[in-house]
């Protein structure tokens, strides 16, 4: 007799009744609920599921569960919610992935629907071809959606010329909580949807006198439900007081939204001042010029960026105010800018026409909201106290008082924003480890709601009430305004099931905080990154997104595994997250949980996120601490002995190249070699050269200026013609070169593999080689970008001893070198296009600028690719790796080979050389065999 069937799980109930609804993509795995557990806020609330709906009958279906089931519902877009409004323990509907489409553009109408799910950035390119725009332009316009701005009512730097996110919808189509379907157009009021019509036109006419002093009272009032707009006098616009609802009232399924002509001319007035007090005393004044923009820097966040890069000059000062004038007629807004400049009367200003230059600076202030994640104490800060707004008249006053209230709960913070609408960005130094952590953020959330509320402001100006905010609305709306708020919600959402705990009915404040745990693995002194210790590493994140952009720019890498599959879990943030709960106990295995190892798998180590992401988050060596953590002392996966050691076999190799070689190529020895290293069937096997650099060697030179060349294994054993080259050209510059005694290894690949210990103890030996050069202030000059990144950050990071610092600051690109030398001039390459594909290790850690400069000397026409080529090293060749990694080279590096046929291809990294032989067949050059050249 059989036995009976196990009753299933409630979790396998409400998995099969949204597979019985229709909906096809859902996932409940540890990984994804980690990496949902917290957008860019302070709380953590993990998910019973994620969803991926296709289409509208999806969502309408999911929600008719969530109601039956009696679970809550979150939608959810690009997550970058800082007080905690894309969070929710049920059914999480991530409609980023699949309903991002621009379903219709009518540059005549100018208009645009779209689906929820499009990226700002996305709708911009689709109407920059008619010359126009969406309005509201938020700092995270690469990333976030357009459903999550109007779900928040985001606005942007420019909303003193395009106003909010409501003031650029037309029309909206969303499933409320009742499962109905709601249509709404601003020129006709709202159809199809009948229950609730009467009753909330007469809440509305019964309060008519609350509505009209307690809300819209300024710009930026953000706070609450936005139902003035249902005054009688605003025809009862249900569009616009929908708007900013975040997802309470209804999700989400198409939008039409307003297009405006992008001005042919922007010019950028810089002020200093001595402070931000003083800077927000001028802003009243400077309102009169018709500004598109004004926006507040404080020198705190400038000098952190002057630390990563460089910045354009300022005007003298401790706080800037960015006003951006635009137009059609730029001899027009020249001669305004001039009578701004003089009616603002600042410490110094500066005009700035050079659109470069412009979006230089700009840059600064779209970085502000991650720069703002270490405060001026150095210790991580948080999105506590977000994004306040008080009409721009008062805000000199509540800088002055917030100033004071940082004092005396013992914070610092480094405040921005969009000063023009009263509107201050702000990150804060809770200590999150201290056990009272959760009563002193709610402590000081509490006074300062107070504060903002005495200078007639709103809690939110633009990202909306979320977790942050909304048990605190009663410092700034009476009780009938929230028993209002509380009744629109029981018409839309009677259950309670969209969103709950957010504006009506709100989650107690201290409730869901994200702190950092205190297991003693989150206490693990780190071997590799900056921090102390891996918790705080790993807490960088803020979740601010910049990870989730699908196409990186030409100047950025970061993060080419999100961009290749759009899956949250693949992308820095979702790893940071996944880490996180690994970090606080939400993942029971620890080191070795499968889903940090999932989430891991499909990291490229690429550092991309080292250098972009603007908090300083570098999973390439998280991934390399757990890798280390999880593996120590144990059985490792076959691909850490064979590809993690393949320096070690290369010089086996050398030994007998030919018979290396022959055995590559034989049909069986290959197949049975590859499965045996955990390499990919479908890869190419580099062949060994002849002979290496180092049994080649040509005899020394004595004339010249002494160098060392660091002939990595990589360039030794496999592309010894670039150690020629680079020797030829430091010649011909004036050059001794010279290599070490022996075969020196950065130990990059036991780095990447988790294998630290051994990795120390090969980089002791290559420090003790190279160190009485670099004593001698000899250059070391390397090859191999990886490898010269190893040498220049992981070595002093992994040793932590001053001889690894000394050698590390001897390193030196070719370019680097190249470019400080006076006496030499590159060769004259006019006529020529070359494709530059940099590596990611020379992109996040050594930086490219020395090699953009030298092959502008060139004449060259240069197409400089962004993003990783997708081999990454020994990612891209071990099995479970080769999709992604083809799909990789596909956002960027392919298109550009298959656009110019005929162009030279530079690539200095061999992994960057050996994707463009295996997938494009296409030969490419170092830079020193480009400039290799008589």
């Amino acid at each position: 007799m059989s036995e009976p069937a196990s009753p299933a799980s409630p979790q396998e109930d409400l998995v099969a009744a949204l597979r019985r609804a229709g909906i096809g993509e859902i996932r409940d795995d540890d990984a994804t609920r980690a990496a949902y557990s917290s957008d860019a806020s302070l709380y953590r609330v993990p998910p019973r599921l994620v969803a991926f709906p296709r289409h509208a009958d999806e969502i309408a279906a999911a929600i008719s569960v969530a109601r039956e089931a009696g679970v809550p519902l979150t939608a959810r877009g690009a997550g970058t919610s800082v007080a905690g409004n894309a969070i929710g323990t049920g059914i999480v509907l991530d409609l980023s992935r699949h309903l991002d489409r621009v379903l219709e553009l009518d540059p005549e109408a100018r208009t645009a629907r779209v689906q929820p799910g499009v990226v700002q950035a996305a709708l911009q390119r689709a109407a920059a071809g008619s010359g126009l725009r969406f309005g509201p332009d938020p700092s995270t316009s690469s990333r976030c959606t357009i459903g999550g701005m109007i779900g928040n009512d985001a606005c942007g730097s420019r909303s003193l010329a395009y106003g909010r996110t409501a003031d650029n919808v037309e029309a909206l189509t969303l499933v409320t909580g009742t499962g109905e379907q709601l249509v709404t157009t601003r020129s006709s009021g709202h159809r199809g949807f009948a229950p609730g019509r009467l009753r909330l036109n007469d809440l509305i006419d019964a309060d008519l006198a609350l509505l009209r002093t307690e809300l819209g009272r300024f710009d930026r009032q953000v706070s609450g439900y936005a139902l003035h707009h249902l005054l009688p006098e605003h025809r009862r616009d249900l569009t616009r007081a929908l708007v900013g609802s975040e997802g309470t009232l209804g999700v989400l399924t198409e939008a039409t939204v307003r297009l405006v002509p992008d001005p042919a001319h922007r010019v950028l007035v810089v002020l200093g001042y001595p402070d931000m007090v003083t800077a927000a005393e001028a802003v009243p004044a400077l309102l009169r010029h018709e500004l598109s923009a004004c926006e507040g820097l404080d020198s705190r966040i400038v000098d952190v960026v002057r630390a990563r890069r460089a910045v354009p000059d300022l005007p003298p000062g401790a706080a800037w105010l960015f006003a951006e004038l635009s137009g059609d007629d730029l001899a027009e807004l020249e001669h305004r800018a001039l009578l701004l400049g003089a009616d603002a009367a600042p410490a110094g200003h500066r005009v700035v026409l050079e659109p470069a230059e412009m979006a230089a600076l700009w840059a600064i202030r779209a970085d502000g909201a991650g720069l703002a994640g270490r405060s001026p104490a150095g210790l991580p800060a948080w999105p506590g106290w977000e994004d306040a707004a008080v009409p721009p008249e008062q805000l000199a006053g509540y800088l002055r008082g917030f100033e004071e209230l940082l004092t005396e709960h013992g914070l610092t913070a480094m405040p921005f924003g969009h000063f023009g609408e009263g509107c201050v960005h702000v990150r804060l130094d809770f200590r999150l480890d201290r056990p009272d952590a959760a009563d002193r953020v709610a402590a000081f959330a509490e006074a300062a709601a107070s504060l903002v509320a005495a200078h007639g402001g709103s809690l939110s100006g633009e990202h909306g009430d979320g977790r942050a905010r909304s048990a605190l609305l009663g410092r700034m709306y009476s009780a009938e305004a929230l028993r209002l708020f509380g009744a629109v919600k029981a018409i839309f959402d009677p259950d309670n099931v969209l969103n709950p705990g957010v504006i009506a009915d709100p989650a107690p404040l201290r409730d869901d905080l994200r702190l950092p745990g205190v297991l003693p693995r989150g206490r693990t002194p780190l071997r590799l990154a900056d921090d102390e210790t891996f918790s705080e590493a790993v807490h960088r994140c803020t979740g601010v997104g910049k990870c989730r952009v699908r196409k990186p720019a030409a100047e950025t890498v970061m993060c080419p595994s999100f961009a290749a599959t759009r899956d949250e879990v693949h992308s820095t943030r979702g790893r940071a997250r996944v880490l996180q709960e690994m970090i606080d106990g939400g993942l029971e295995g620890g080191w070795r949980d499968p889903a940090v190892h999932d989430a891991l798998d499909l990291c490229l180590s690429c550092k991309g996120c080292a250098s972009d992401c603007p908090t300083g988050v570098d999973m390439a060596t998280y991934k390399s601490e757990v890798l280390h953590h999880s593996y120590r002392r144990r059985l490792r996966p076959r691909s850490h002995y064979t590809l993690g050691w393949l320096p070690r076999w290369a010089d086996v190799a050398a030994r007998r190249p030919r018979l290396a070689n022959r055995l590559a190529t034989s049909w069986l020895t290959r197949r049975l070699t590859l499965w045996a290293a955990g390499v990919d069937a479908r890869r190419s096997v580099p062949r060994f050269a002849k002979a290496t650099w180092r049994q080649s060697e040509p005899a020394p030179v004595h004339d010249g200026v002494p160098v060392v060349m660091f002939v990595d294994s990589f360039t030794d054993h496999f592309a010894p013609r670039v150690a020629q080259a680079t020797r030829d050209v430091l010649v011909r510059a004036g050059f001794a070169p010279t290599t070490a005694d022996e075969q020196a290894c950065c130990a990059l690949t036991w780095i990447t593999t988790g294998q630290l210990d051994a990795a120390r103890s090969r980089l002791e030996r290559t420090v003790e080689l190279l160190l009485p050069a670099a004593r001698a202030g000899t250059p070391i000059v390397g090859i191999e970008p990886s490898c010269t990144a190893a040498l220049r950050h992981d070595a002093p990071a992994l040793l932590g001893t001053e001889e690894a610092r000394i050698v590390a600051d001897a390193v030196v690109t070719l370019a680097e070198l190249l470019t400080r030398t006076p006496s030499w001039s590159p060769p004259i390459l006019a006529g020529t296009t070359v494709i530059a594909q940099p590596h990611c290790h020379h992109h996040a850690v050594l930086g490219w600028e020395a090699d953009a400069a030298l092959l502008a000397r060139t004449g060259a026409e240069v197409v400089r690719l962004g993003g990783c080529c997708g081999l990454a090293g020994n990612f891209g060749v071990e099995r479970g790796h080769h999709e992604v990694s083809v799909a990789v080279a596909e956002l960027q590096l392919l298109p550009a080979l298959a656009d110019r046929p005929h162009a030279l291809v530079l690539a200095d990294g061999f992994s960057c050389r050996t994707q463009v032989s295996d997938l494009a067949d296409r030969p490419s050059i170092h830079l020193a065999e480009l400039l290799n050249v008589t």
